[in-house]
């Protein structure tokens, strides 16, 4: 299993969430973050916002859905900008259910 967790335009959240449902990916936890990339923030005039409004949206998948769901993100959030976000993609040791303790997805 492997953990994707992508950092995006708040303005895209809804676009990502969407796609991912259709793509047959419908669970996924989200919420609202504060960042700054290579960029360091933006200057506007003569002020640095150097924290910005982000959203994180993260899904556990099984390795063979990992590209997929990389490929769904980033057709999903593309905007051909600077600030479009990142993507992590970590190893998941196990999961389980909190109601029945069943592991697995």
């Amino acid at each position: 299993m492997k953990m994707v967790r992508a950092i995006i335009r708040p303005e895209k959240e809804s676009v990502v969430v969407s796609e991912l449902a259709k793509a047959n990916f419908p669970g996924m936890t989200k919420w609202d973050v504060l960042g700054r990339g290579k960029q360091q923030g933006v200057q506007v005039g003569g002020q640095l916002y150097d924290e910005l409004s982000k959203s994180m949206v993260m899904i556990v998948v099984e390795d063979d859905q990992v590209e997929s769901v990389l490929h769904t993100i980033q057709e999903a959030a593309f905007t051909d900008y600077p600030g479009d976000g990142r993507v992590f993609v970590t190893p998941v040791e196990s999961a389980h259910t909190i109601r029945t303790g069943q592991p697995g997805l």
